[in-house]
């Protein structure tokens, strides 16, 4: 699935949401630099099938700069556009290794 994802991020096919434009806007990410991190180096690292707005996906990805981002999108199915629901700088709070949410 992370292929296809890069494909629709090569191919210009995704769209933000309202709470992802809030959120990039918020947290200064750029979307040349949303583009670069998916692009650069990215792994799926939860799948949610049943999410409430259609099936969607955890993706950790890194900037060429070193820079960690978690992007959750819409599963990137057929010829829809892929929607980015939000993205975020991973909280070492609550992740270990930007990977694995830790237990509260």
């Amino acid at each position: 699935m992370i292929k296809k994802i890069w494909g629709k991020i090569e191919q210009r096919q995704y769209e933000f949401s309202k709470h992802a434009v809030d959120q990039s806007i918020a947290r200064n990410i750029s979307v040349q630099e949303f583009e670069q991190a998916l692009l650069h180096q990215s792994e799926i690292i939860e799948d949610y099938p049943n999410d409430k707005y259609g099936p969607s996906c955890l993706v950790l990805a890194f900037t060429p700069e070193g820079r960690v981002l978690h992007v959750v999108c819409t599963h990137p199915d057929g010829g829809f556009l892929m929607k980015v629901i939000t993205l975020y700088e991973p909280d070492p709070e609550c992740w270990e290794n930007n990977r694995i949410r830790k237990m509260k």
